[in-house]
């Protein structure tokens, strides 16, 4: 089982990791966000922490970045675009990424997700996590949803793959407080 149960040492280390990498990004590095499961309290995550960095133009930041992120120990990976959820019909290109992960035994894990600032995807991601932040009632029936997952579905990328359509459902709800609330990124 990859997924495993929530520590409170995540929310400051995700913050501490994401002010680091904003420092050594620069300016290019529009700004750093700590996401994912390890950003919202209570929630149960696979331990590895989910940054973002927000940029105005994806290749320049790619090739900016590049040797800062290899001493840092991240590697690029090939993902260029992030899953378009259900029901929406954004052409692909609007959901580009560049992606890098640090998976260095000692060190904290990091996947990091470098965005466009404004896109949808970037949206989504501060979405999600601020959706859950302010439903802590709904973070123990997705927590358990993934640790069943984990349980059941050994191979990390079928275990996304499953996970995508129940974050659809939950982007619907996320979406309606959005608008009701005024929420921004």
């Amino acid at each position: 089982m990859f997924v495993t149960p929530y520590d409170p040492v995540w929310a400051e280390r995700g913050l501490t990791l994401a002010d680091s990498l904003q420092a050594a990004l620069g300016p290019l590095a529009l700004r750093v966000a700590h996401i994912g499961s390890t950003s919202v309290p209570g929630m149960a995550a696979k331990p590895i922490y989910d940054l973002q960095v927000s940029v105005s133009d994806l290749d320049i930041a790619t090739a900016a970045f590049g040797e800062t992120l290899t001493e840092f120990g991240f590697e690029r990976r090939a993902y260029t675009f992030d899953h378009v959820p259900a029901g929406r019909d954004d052409p692909q290109e609007q959901w580009a990424k560049r992606y890098w992960n640090r998976r260095v035994p000692g060190e904290d894990q990091i996947n990091l997700h470098c965005r466009l600032a404004g896109s949808p995807n970037e949206r989504l991601a501060l979405l999600f996590r601020d959706w859950f932040r302010a439903h802590p009632a709904a973070v123990p029936a997705y927590a358990r949803f993934k640790q069943q997952l984990g349980t059941a579905v050994a191979d990390i990328y079928v275990y996304t793959d499953l996970k995508d359509p129940v974050i659809d459902v939950i982007i619907v709800a996320a979406e309606e407080w959005a608008a009701a609330t005024g929420w921004t990124p």
